[in-house]
């Protein structure tokens, strides 16, 4: 991000993605930086921090991107939505596909044991005709796929109706699968209803045991330095990083307790 553009002049230099590449795994600070730095954002879109997160997520492969959200008693009265909505609360994983439209993989779902949605958009008018192909085609790959996961009940939302589901009803999703730009928009509703964006972990896996584990939140230049920012995104991100890429269960169990 930033610090690296000021010491190199780009975002991610070769050396941190071949650093990347030889670890176990990777556990990453938020990227970006006050876009008000005229050095960092008045230059080509390929020199600004973000797209140091970009290109180390293509450098890695990673492809599927895992977003938990989750109500804790203690954070209830942080929660927008009125309490006969939040009812016992709720737990529920954002499954993002990360590199373009399409992605339901073989390694993850097996870890699924509940109720799977898959989001997607159907709605028809001339700018659409793309993404409702998109759609089509992603739709109809994942009940190819549940095929293989009898144990998985899986039922078909779309988009719009699934933002407002969010807020009607959480307690309903279980898993919620869907497509890069959906699942961003759609993991950014379900932080807030957690409380806040600032306490959301997520996992950015391949096809290995290597991921990179960062908060869903960005790097909030604006409460830089007062020590007032909250950890637990952080937090609960390297508990995923012990638990997908470690197989660390019994330690990632612990960390999550403690939090």
């Amino acid at each position: 991000g930033g610090c690296s553009i000021d010491e190199y002049g780009v975002p991610l230099t070769d050396e941190a993605v071949a650093t990347a590449k030889a670890s176990d795994a990777v556990l990453l600070g938020a990227v970006g930086g006050n876009v008000g730095n005229s050095k960092w954002y008045d230059v080509a879109p390929n020199l600004r921090p973000e797209a140091g997160l970009l290109k180390i997520r293509k450098e890695l492969g990673l492809f599927a991107n895992l977003r938990p959200a989750y109500l804790y008693d203690e954070l209830k009265a942080a929660c927008p939505l009125k309490e006969e909505i939040i009812g016992d609360g709720f737990d529920m994983v954002i499954m993002r596909e990360l590199t373009g439209g399409l992605y339901f993989g073989n390694r993850y779902t097996k870890e699924i044991d509940g109720l799977e949605t898959a989001v997607d958009t159907l709605t028809y008018n001339e700018e659409e005709i793309r993404r409702i192909d998109s759609s089509r085609l992603w739709r109809k790959i994942v009940h190819e796929v549940a095929k293989d996961y009898p144990e998985v009940e899986v039922s078909d939302m779309l988009v719009d109706n699934c933002a407002m589901q969010l807020v009607m009803n959480p307690g309903q999703f279980d898993v919620i699968l869907t497509e890069n730009m959906f699942g961003d928009i759609l993991s950014d509703e379900a932080s807030m209803i957690t409380g806040s964006i600032g306490m959301l972990s997520s996992a950015s896996l391949n096809k290995t045991k290597l991921g990179l584990y960062e908060p869903s939140h960005g790097s909030a230049p604006d409460i830089a330095g007062k020590n007032v920012a909250n950890p637990i995104a952080t937090i609960l991100s390297a508990a995923m990083m012990l638990r997908y890429s470690l197989d660390l269960d019994k330690e990632a169990d612990a960390i999550e307790a403690a939090v």
